[in-house]
């Protein structure tokens, strides 16, 4: 994969499990129906611009121009039965999006078959080759101008009313709800699949250590790792955030996962993914403001443990046989 701009930020994503894109579909007819799709909703885009993106579990992606030089990002729901989530994940963008030192997504169209918005600044800071499904870094993951730009960013996240979240709508949960849903999430991925002895023992070893569980909830994005940020300099002109410039977040995607909930989640991709710049990160959070979890380390490294069990549930939501044989893998390797 090449050429990086935001166009390219949604074609990196994979789901939180590691699994990427799905088959090619981009024939001429396909094209124009999702032109088509996009004209009904008052979106005129250019068909020979068209390009599809086919990682992501619940929505399909593509990138188009419009006649008049407009850059559009369009997200299709890959199943029916999505207006709840698309309602939920569009009103978190109305909430954050004048709260945050960073670009969310401005969903001009916002339908059951249908998001669209304008293509946010930045570029992705991973993304993953659609066809080879290989992993592409395109910043140095132990920067410390991309650790304290993180670091910021969760700084004013976390700082944000939680009581005012609610009301607008954004998913909530009380401290004791947020272990009870874990504990629930493990009860129906044993009954569905077989699970590994040693996974079951590390997961019910971390559900009744008080010390791993939050004290305190804030408004988290759920997903923080760099398939969802686009990065870029820290000013005007400067080459890009690939081209050794600093990075720094300029924009954040897929608020699918946001919730008031338990403060670690935000800090947990940054533990696995640029484990150098982690104290750097806590830091910077710390003087912005944030207070800092008891054992954020251990609590960062028992959620990306538990990764499994959120993908269990997922297959059994979704009902799809493909997830449900990749969680039976991981469930029990």
């Amino acid at each position: 994969m090449k050429g990086l701009s935001g166009r390219e930020a949604e074609e990196s994503v994979t789901d939180s499990a590691g699994h990427g894109a799905g088959e090619d579909m981009t024939d001429l007819d396909d094209l124009a129906a999702v032109a088509a799709l996009a004209a009904r909703h008052g979106i005129a885009v250019e068909v020979a611009t068209l390009r599809f993106v086919e990682a992501g579990l619940d929505y399909r992606v593509a990138f188009a121009e419009s006649a008049g030089g407009e850059s559009w990002v369009l997200r299709i729901p890959r199943r029916p039965g999505m207006a709840a989530k698309i309602a939920a994940e569009s009103r978190v963008l109305d909430f954050v999006g004048p709260r945050l030192p960073a670009a969310v997504p401005d969903w001009r169209v916002r339908e059951a078959d249908l998001i669209a918005y304008p293509l946010l600044p930045g570029r992705p800071g991973l993304t993953v080759d659609d066809t080879t499904g290989e992993t592409h870094w395109h910043f140095d993951r132990e920067s410390e101008d991309y650790a304290r730009s993180l670091g910021r960013l969760i700084a004013a996240l976390h700082a944000i009313d939680v009581d005012e979240a609610a009301a607008a709508g954004v998913p909530a949960m009380t401290v004791a709800e947020v272990r009870a849903e874990w504990r629930d999430h493990l009860r129906r991925v044993e009954e569905a699949f077989p699970t590994s002895a040693a996974l079951r023992d590390r997961w019910r070893a971390w559900l009744t250590d008080d010390g791993l569980w939050p004290e305190r909830r804030t408004l988290t994005h759920g997903e923080l790792y760099p398939a969802h940020l686009l990065l870029g300099p820290d000013h005007d002109g400067a080459a890009s955030a690939s081209e050794g410039a600093a990075p720094v977040v300029l924009s954040v995607l897929d608020w699918t996962t946001a919730r008031v909930g338990d403060p670690a989640i935000d800090f947990m991709y940054h533990h696995m993914i640029s484990p150098g710049t982690f104290d750097l990160l806590v830091e910077t959070y710390r003087e912005a403001g944030g207070v800092v979890p008891e054992r954020l380390a251990e609590r960062c490294a028992a959620l990306l443990a538990a990764g499994p069990i959120n993908y269990g549930v997922y297959a059994l939501e979704t009902g799809d046989p493909s997830h449900a044989e990749a969680a039976r893998a991981q469930l029990n390797p």
